[in-house]
């Protein structure tokens, strides 16, 4: 259970790695091909909005892949608890204030780690 936990971690990491490259790099255009729902002109007059929801992102990422390399079990279960819990809370807020599919996208999975991270 254990290394599914782990899995489960280092793909939500990767995802929001992958947003963070989205939103500093190419929003302007893979945002416009992944945001689908928002005018052409928007992701040029967001650019510097969208830059810095990726940093957060990256530190979201940054966050469980340190989880992932502490050797400590309970410190390593608490800063993975802590991170996959800040992923819920981005994915519920941007459930209500953007889209939907945020919370399948972002917080689901992250509620599912950390159901599986107790039962470790």
């Amino acid at each position: 259970m254990k290394i599914v936990s782990q899995i489960l971690i280092g793909l939500i990491a990767i995802q929001h790695l992958y947003i963070l490259w989205i939103e500093m790099f190419v929003w302007t255009t893979v945002g416009r091909k992944v945001f689908r729902g928002f005018p052409r002109d928007f992701f040029y007059t967001t650019k510097a909005m969208a830059a810095n929801q990726g940093l957060y992102n990256g530190f979201l990422a940054a966050g469980l892949i340190w989880s992932l390399l502490i050797s400590d079990k309970i410190w390593s279960f608490q800063v993975s608890l802590f991170f996959l819990a800040c992923v819920v809370t981005a994915g519920i807020f941007g459930a209500f204030t953007a889209d939907k599919k945020i919370f399948f996208i972002q917080a689901l999975p992250a509620m599912i780690a950390m159901a599986v991270l107790f039962f470790v």
